[in-house]
């Protein structure tokens, strides 16, 4: 609290660009033009993995087509887009920020919990990277507060419905999928 005080951290629309205008000031355009960097990244990082899943073979075989002459999964990168569209037109994008969150930790949550209970379960397994256990189950604590502190705080129907769209999901990837 050296350079904000507790008030104007609580009312600041944006901790990162106060804290910006304090600290670098001449250089303060900085921080938003990060904060755009780091946004243009994860949404990059998302198209490549929604492209890749279908050619992995964890979606429907047509969503594994790639264009002959610029190798792009075209058919998953549009059924990404057409989602995504869809998902926010109900609402604004606060909104698909929240419920994208809730999955996104779920899922990160599961998949730490999943290398947990492999380390145990399957001792045999080469691993080419060890992650010491204590961040894993670091992620599985934080995760489970990031999805139930929502619910409690604020419990909504969206959280059942995109609960439900994840277990719909499930269902029709077992038996067409798996």
């Amino acid at each position: 609290f050296s350079v904000m005080t507790p008030t104007e951290l609580l009312q600041s629309p944006a901790v990162a660009v106060t804290f910006g205008d304090r600290v670098l000031y001449p250089l303060s355009w900085i921080v938003p033009l990060f904060v755009v960097f780091s946004t243009f990244g994860a949404a990059n990082g998302s198209c490549f993995t929604a492209g890749r899943l279908g050619n992995s073979g964890h979606m429907v075989r047509i969503m594994s087509y790639i264009s002959v002459k610029r190798y792009t999964p075209s058919p998953a990168l549009m059924f990404n887009g057409i989602v995504s569209i869809i998902y926010i037109m109900p609402a604004d994008i606060n909104t698909l920020i929240n419920y994208f969150s809730f999955a996104q930790w779920a899922f990160y949550g599961l998949t730490s919990l999943a290398l947990i209970v492999m380390r145990f379960t399957r001792k045999e397994l080469q691993r080419p990277v060890k992650v010491p256990i204590v961040i894993p189950v670091l992620v599985v604590i934080v995760s489970c507060y990031l999805v139930l502190a929502p619910i409690i705080d604020k419990p909504e129907w969206e959280y059942l419905y995109c609960t439900m769209f994840i277990v719909g999901g499930l269902l029709l990837y077992v038996p067409f999928i798996y």
